[in-house]
C-alpha cells in the first residue's frame, strides 16, 4: 500500500516533524519507490522555494540521506543539490558551502559520481572562502581535498590564508600546505619553497595552534626529495621558540603516540584528520639524524639543541633526545659527531644533561677518537655533567688517563678538566685519593715517579678538593699537596684561567700543612656558575663547525668573536622568556671580558664596544619580556618598560658614536637594532612621544637606505618590512600615520645576527681631572661672581668634526653647558691633552657648594634637536667619562 508522503502537496517551508517523518521513510528499506519519489520531489522543490535556512539546512542533509541509500537516485539528487549551490552562493555563502559538503558526500558514496565532482567550478570554492563567513571559511579550507581543486590554485589560496587574522584560518591553511608538500603533488620547486618560507614566518606567530601547524609544515619537509630543502626545513625546526611537549615528543618518536593533549589543543579536528596530521611530525628528527647527507643529520642535531633548551619544563624529552645523541656519536662524519656534541654541550650549560649508566661507556669513548676536536669537546661537557655515583667519576677518571696516555699532547686541557671535576665532586675525590695514596706514596719513592700518567692525574684531582663546592671535610693527606708541587709548572699550564703560578705554589705549600684554606685567599677564581663554558670551545672547534674567516689573527680578537657569536644563539631564549637564563649568561661573558687587559692594536676598543653591546643586548632581553604573553610574563608597569626601554636608547647611541672603524654591514647591524627599539616603543599604545620615536625611525631608515646604495649588504626581511611600512605611513596622511598593531606584526621578522669584528676598532673616550681639589681642598669662588674651574682634558680618538661640551650641574640640578672647540687645543691626533679653565657662571649664595663636571659629544646622527639649555647642545650627548665632582668654598 502507498504511505502518504505529508506536506508533499504545495507548502513552501516544510514542519520540523514533516522532515524527521522523512527521513524515517527514508532509511526504511521497505519504503515504495513511488512514496521516495514523492520525498524527492518535495525536498527538491523544497530547497528551490524555502526561505527558511533551518529548513534548507535539514533538506540538504535529507537529500544526502537519499542518495546514500537509494542508489538509483544519486545522480538526481547531485544534479538537484549542484543547481542550488550555484542559485545559493549569490544569497548565502553558508547555504551553499552546506550544498558543497551534500555534494562531496553524494559523490563518496557513489564511485560513478567521483567524476562529477571534478566539474564543479573551482570559481564557486574561491568565492566561497573569500566570503564574510570565517566559519565557512575555515570549513572549506580544511575539506578542500574532497573537491578536486587544482594543486596549483589550492596551494595559492593556502598560503593566502595563512596571513589570515582569524588564527584558526591560519592554523588549517597551514595544515593545507602539508598536503601539497607532499612528492608528486606539486612538482614546482619554487611554490615548496614559498610553502617552507611562510611556514618559517608563522613559527613565530601568537597562536599556540598557529605555531603548531608551522612546525608539521616543516616536518613534512624534513622528507622532501631534495637535500637542499631538509637542510633548510631543518634550520627552521632550530628556530621554534615555543611548542606542546606532545609534538616534541612525537618528533623523535617514528611511531605515533597518545597525544590526549594535542587533540584538546587542536579543537573539533576529526581524529582521522589529527592522526594524519601527527603522522606528518612522527620521527622527523630521527629521519634527520639518520639521513643518507650529513649536512641533513647536522642541520637537525643543531635543531635538536635549540629544541632542549626551550624545552626547560620537559625533561622526558631531553632524555629521550640524549639517547638520541648518544647514537650520533658513532657518525661517520666529523661535522655531525661535533655538532652532537655541542649540542650535549647547550644541554649541559643549561641543566638538560642527565647522563645516565648506559651512556657512559659510549660517551667516553669518544675521548679516544683520533680527532683532536672530538676529545677536546668530549672534555668540555665532562666539567659540566654532574655523575650520580662515585663509579661512574672512576669510570671518567680512568678514561681521561687513558685519553692522557693515547694523547700527551692534550695534557693542558685534561688537567683543566680533571681539577673541574674534582671542584664538582669533592667527596668522590676524598674517597678515590685516600685509597690511591699508597699509590701514590710508591711513586714518590722513584725518581721518576710521577711522571706516571696516572699518578699525576691523581695529583691534579686531589688539589682541587679543598675547593669544593660540596660541603665536605677534605681528609686528603697533606703529603699528597706537597707531591705536587713537582708538578708545578705541567698544573700551572693547565690552571691559567683559575690561579697563576706563584699563588699555586702558595696554595700548595699552604695545603701541605692544612687543608682548610678559602679560594678568595690566592686569587683563585672560582665562578658561581658554569654558563660561560658554552663559549669555551677551542677556536679549532668553531672553524670546522661553519664559523668564520678573520682578517685579524689576534688572539683576543678571536675569543671576543666566539663571545658574539653565541650571543646571537640564545636570540631563542630570548623570544622564549628565558630571561634569567640569558642576564646570567650575559653576565658570565662580561666576566671574561673583563679579565683580558692586552693592549694589542685594536682589542681594547674591541673589548670595550663588546661589553656595550652586552649591556643593549640585556636591556633588549628586559624589555623584551612586556612583549610576551601574560602567561610567561607579569607586567610590572609601564613606567619599567619606558625606564628599560631608554637604558636600550642610551646603550645603542653609544655603540654608534662612541667608535671608529666598524665596517658598514657593523653599522647596519647596529642600526637595525635601533630600528627594533623605535619598533618596541611604537608597539605600546600608552608610551607617548610617538611623533618624536617616528621621526627617529625615519632619520634611522635613512640611513640604512644611503648604506644599502653601496650594494656592499643586503638588508634584512626585518629592514625591508619597517621601510614599507614607513613607506605607507608617509603616503597615509597624518590621520593614520601610527597603528601600533602594525608595528607590532613587524617584530616577527626581526633576528638577532651574528656580530663579527674583522679590522681595529677605536673608542672614543676622555678623560677629566681637576688638580688639586677635593672635600679637603675645595676651589675658591665669590658668591654671585663667575670662578673658573681648571680641567686637565685627555682625548682619545675625537676628531675636530666632533662637537664637544662640559656639562656642569650643582645639587639643585642646574645645569651649564660650556663648549669646547677643539680646533684651539691642537691636530686631531689619537691622543691629546690639554687644560681648559671652564666658568660657571651661576655660583650660589653659600658657604660651600659641589660640582659634577663630565665631557659629553654631540650626536651628529640624531636630527631631533633637544631643548637647548642654557645655550647647551643642539642634539643629544653621549657622555665620554664619567662625572667628576668639584668641591668648591666661599672666600671668607
Amino acid at each position: 500500500m502507498e504511505q502518504h508522503v505529508p506536506g508533499s502537496s504545495t507548502c513552501e517551508t516544510l514542519p520540523p516533524e514533516t522532515l524527521a517523518s522523512f527521513r524515517s521513510l527514508i532509511i526504511n528499506p521497505y519504503t515504495p519507490e513511488s512514496t521516495i519519489s514523492s520525498i524527492f520531489e518535495t525536498l527538491t522543490r523544497s530547497l528551490k522555494l524555502s526561505p527558511d535556512s533551518l529548513v534548507l539546512h535539514r533538506t540538504l542533509k535529507l537529500l544526502s540521506d537519499l542518495a546514500s541509500h537509494r542508489a538509483n537516485l544519486s545522480n538526481l539528487v547531485f544534479d538537484s543539490v549542484r543547481s542550488h549551490s550555484l542559485s545559493s552562493s549569490e544569497s548565502s555563502t553558508r547555504l551553499a558551502a552546506e550544498s558543497l559538503d551534500a555534494l562531496a558526500s553524494i559523490s563518496e558514496s557513489d564511485p560513478n559520481l567521483a567524476s562529477a565532482i571534478d566539474e564543479l567550478d573551482d570559481q564557486l570554492f574561491v568565492s566561497l572562502c573569500f566570503g564574510p563567513s570565517v566559519s565557512v571559511r575555515s570549513w572549506l579550507l580544511r575539506n578542500a581535498e574532497r573537491f578536486r581543486i587544482k594543486p596549483y590554485l589550492l596551494l595559492t589560496l593556502f598560503l593566502g590564508f595563512t596571513k589570515d587574522p582569524y588564527p584558526y584560518v591560519r592554523k588549517i591553511a597551514l595544515d593545507g600546505l602539508v598536503g601539497l608538500s607532499k612528492p608528486g603533488v606539486i612538482e614546482d620547486r619554487g611554490m615548496i619553497d614559498g610553502c617552507y618560507c611562510r611556514a618559517v614566518e608563522l613559527l613565530g606567530d601568537m597562536e599556540d595552534r598557529v605555531r603548531s601547524a608551522a612546525v608539521r609544515v616543516l616536518c613534512s619537509m624534513g622528507r622532501d626529495m631534495s637535500m637542499e630543502v631538509r637542510v633548510e626545513a631543518f634550520d627552521a625546526l632550530g628556530k621554534i621558540n615555543m611548542v606542546s611537549e606532545d609534538i616534541l615528543l612525537q618528533t623523535l618518536s617514528k611511531r605515533v603516540l597518545g597525544t590526549t593533549k594535542e587533540k584538546r589543543s587542536l579543537g573539533q579536528c576529526p581524529v582521522e584528520q589529527f592522526e594524519r596530521l601527527v603522522s606528518n611530525v612522527a620521527g622527523v628528527l630521527v629521519h634527520g639524524l639518520e639521513d643518507e647527507f650529513y649536512e641533513v643529520r647536522n642541520s637537525a642535531c643543531h635543531s635538536l639543541r635549540t629544541l632542549t633548551i626551550i624545552s626547560a619544563e620537559f625533561a622526558e624529552f631531553a632524555g629521550e633526545a640524549l639517547n638520541l645523541l648518544m647514537d650520533v656519536l658513532n657518525d661517520d662524519s666529523m661535522f655531525v659527531r661535533l655538532e652532537a656534541l655541542e649540542t650535549m654541550l647547550h644541554m649541559a650549560t643549561y641543566g638538560r644533561l642527565k647522563v645516565q649508566g648506559t651512556h657512559m661507556h659510549m660517551f667516553l669513548g669518544t675521548l679516544l677518537d683520533s680527532n683532536k676536536f672530538i676529545r677536546s669537546a668530549t672534555r668540555k661537557i665532562l666539567k659540566l655533567v654532574k655523575l650520580r655515583n662515585i663509579e661512574l667519576f672512576r669510570l671518567s677518571f680512568d678514561s681521561l688517563v687513558e685519553n692522557l696516555e693515547k694523547h700527551p699532547q692534550d695534557e693542558a686541557d685534561i688537567f683543566s678538566v680533571l681539577f673541574h671535576i674534582g671542584r664538582n665532586h669533592g667527596k668522590f675525590v676524598v674517597s678515590t685519593i685516600n685509597e690511591a695514596s699508597e699509590e701514590i706514596d710508591r711513586a714518590s719513592e722513584c725518581k721518576l715517579g710521577f711522571d706516571s700518567t696516572r699518578v699525576a692525574a691523581l695529583l691534579v684531582l686531589a688539589i682541587s678538593a679543598p675547593l669544593s663546592h660540596e660541603q665536605h671535610v677534605c681528609s686528603i693527606p697533606p703529603r699528597i699537596f706537597s707531591y705536587a708541587v713537582t708538578l708545578l709548572g705541567r698544573i700551572a699550564r693547565a690552571l691559567t684561567d683559575v690561579i697563576d703560578q706563584n699563588a699555586l705554589l702558595t696554595y700548595l705549600s699552604r695545603c701541605s700543612i692544612s687543608t682548610t684554606i678559602s679560594a678568595t685567599e690566592f686569587n683563585i677564581k672560582i665562578p658561581n656558575d658554569t654558563s660561560n663554558e658554552i663559549m669555551r670551545m677551542p677556536m679549532e672547534l668553531a672553524a670546522p663547525l661553519g664559523g668564520y674567516q678573520l682578517e685579524v689573527h689576534d688572539e683576543v680578537m678571536m675569543y671576543i668573536n666566539l663571545i658574539l657569536a653565541k650571543v646571537k644563539d640564545i636570540w631563542p631564549l630570548i623570544q622564549s622568556g628565558f630571561t634569567n637564563e640569558v642576564l646570567r649568561t650575559l653576565r658570565s661573558f662580561e666576566d671574561e671580558l673583563e679579565t683580558f687587559t692586552s693592549d694589542s692594536p685594536g682589542s681594547v676598543g674591541a673589548v670595550a664596544f663588546t661589553l656595550q653591546y652586552l649591556q643593549a643586548i640585556k636591556q633588549l632581553a628586559k624589555v623584551w619580556e612586556h612583549f610576551l604573553p601574560a602567561k610567561k610574563f607579569c607586567s610590572s608597569g609601564l613606567g619599567e618598560l619606558d625606564l628599560v626601554l631608554g637604558k636600550l636608547d642610551m646603550r645603542l647611541k653609544e655603540l654608534r658614536s662612541r667608535f671608529t672603524g666598524l665596517s658598514m654591514e657593523q653599522e647596519l647591524q647596529i642600526l637595525e637594532l635601533v630600528l627594533l627599539a623605535c619598533t618596541l616603543r611604537l608597539c605600546k599604545v600608552e608610551i607617548g612621544c610617538h611623533f618624536a620615536t617616528l621621526k627617529k625611525l625615519s632619520t634611522s631608515v635613512s640611513r640604512v637606505e644611503s648604506i644599502l646604495k653601496l650594494g656592499t649588504v643586503e638588508p634584512s626581511g626585518f629592514v625591508s618590512e619597517v621601510g614599507k611600512l614607513l613607506c605607507l605611513i608617509r603616503t597615509s596622511g597624518s590621520g593614520a600615520s601610527w597603528n601600533p598593531f602594525l608595528f607590532k606584526e613587524l617584530l616577527k621578522y626581526f633576528s638577532l645576527k651574528q656580530f663579527v669584528f674583522y679590522g681595529r676598532v677605536n673608542q672614543k673616550e676622555a678623560e677629566l681631572v681637576v688638580p688639586d681639589n677635593d672635600s679637603e681642598n675645595p676651589l675658591p669662588f665669590v658668591s654671585r661672581l663667575p670662578v673658573g674651574i681648571p680641567c686637565d682634558i685627555t682625548l682619545h680618538n675625537i676628531s675636530n668634526e666632533n662637537k664637544l661640551w662640559l656639562r656642569m650641574s650643582m645639587d639643585d640640578e642646574s645645569t651649564h653647558f660650556v663648549y669646547l672647540d677643539l680646533n684651539l687645543f691642537g691636530s686631531s691626533d689619537e691622543v691629546r691633552k690639554f687644560t681648559y679653565v671652564a666658568p660657571f657662571y651661576k655660583t650660589p649664595n653659600a658657604i660651600s657648594f659641589t660640582l659634577r663636571v663630565c665631557i659629553g659629544m654631540e650626536c651628529l646622527f640624531e636630527d631631533v634637536p633637544s631643548v637647548k639649555k642654557h645655550g647647551g647642545p643642539e642634539r643629544e650627548l653621549t657622555y665620554l667619562c664619567p662625572e667628576k665632582e668639584v668641591h668648591l668654598s666661599m672666600i671668607q
